[in-house]
């Protein structure tokens, strides 16, 4: 089994959660940059057009303003494409947001390589990365329906700075109804003594999938879904390592400054050495091409993930876990 079955698009979860709330909390705000439409956000605005802040193709003053809304209290979402948001932006967020310890929660939607043939000036593959470098804003990425739900219902209370990314292809539900939902917490979709993938965002879909074809073939696979970078489930990452044999990070981003660097540095400096590769984008201007074909061209697709799975257990032949005391 190589497919699973769609649901809908994170956004237009994330939209329906917050009109939900917003319906019931005047504090809650949405400050946009010309992206009510690609936000999903149209319904929002028809329904509540006194909680909803439009500043146009201006992602500094988004930010600015919705650091200043926040000051007085607001519970603001800052929506806008991820690339130009943690770009364009990325002073604002860094001093009017995170130095500020405003708790604005900032929205990128569009991530990864969403907008596909639109090419590199409109992916987001560096906002990890830029952001991780930015103390005091906590970082997550949600992999389906139900964690698209369940951030955007924490966020609204949550006490600090916080950016969350979504891209906008249907996505499946992969959580079962008893699963709980923390900022911080990883989930385990399943375990597994060869390899376990540790995936972020949107790219857990498709470890679920390579997981099914690596079952078929004897192989047994965990998963961790890592939908927070920061704070990092520490425990979860150091629990995996000494469970199984190897692990495979997959992110919708560059393989430089994301999760694979994370994981990585924390097994490294905790003293853990098993066989382990980053899979994400390469140190490059990305290929044009649909986001499908974008993330099949580097090797994120569910055959590709099983391949590398496959490779790393064969050319590592599961050697013992080393922990360097």
């Amino acid at each position: 089994m190589d497919t699973l079955a769609s649901g809908k698009a994170n956004l237009d979860v994330m939209a329906e959660t917050l009109l939900s709330l917003a319906k019931h909390d005047r504090s809650i705000l949405v400050v946009t940059g010309d992206s009510r439409g690609s936000g999903k956000l149209t319904g929002f605005g028809k329904a509540l057009p006194g909680q909803i802040v439009e500043v146009g193709i201006a992602e500094q003053n988004l930010v600015g303003i919705s650091a200043g809304l926040a000051s007085t209290g607001k519970r603001v979402f800052a929506v806008s494409p991820a690339c130009f948001q943690t770009a364009r932006a990325l002073e604002q967020i860094k001093n009017d947001v995170a130095y500020s310890n405003q708790p604005v929660k900032l929205v990128g939607i569009s991530a990864g390589v969403s907008y596909g043939a639109l090419g590199s000036t409109h992916h987001s593959l560096h906002d990890y990365a830029a952001l991780l470098a930015i103390h005091n804003i906590d970082i997550v990425s949600p992999a389906d329906n139900f964690e698209t739900r369940e951030a955007i219902k924490a966020a609204v209370d949550y006490p600090r700075p916080v950016y969350l990314r979504f891209g906008k292809k249907p996505m499946p539900d992969l959580h079962s109804p008893d699963t709980k939902f923390k900022i911080g917490k990883a989930i385990h979709i399943q375990k597994g003594k060869d390899v376990t993938f540790v995936a972020t965002g949107e790219t857990v879909s498709l470890v679920v999938m390579a997981s099914n074809l690596l079952k078929e073939k004897g192989v047994s696979a965990g998963i961790i879904s890592m939908h927070t970078l920061r704070p990092l489930d520490e425990q979860a990452l150091l629990e995996a390592a000494r469970s199984s044999n190897a692990m495979i990070t997959v992110e919708e981003h560059s393989i430089n400054g994301g999760l694979g660097s994370l994981c990585a540095s924390l097994l490294f400096q905790r003293g853990y050495c098993l066989p382990f590769k980053i899979i994400g984008i390469p140190d490059e201007y990305t290929v044009t091409g649909s986001q499908g074909e974008i993330l099949a061209h580097y090797g994120i697709s569910p055959q590709a993930l099983a391949e590398a799975a496959l490779s790393l257990i064969q050319t590592q032949g599961s050697p013992e876990m080393t922990v360097i005391s």
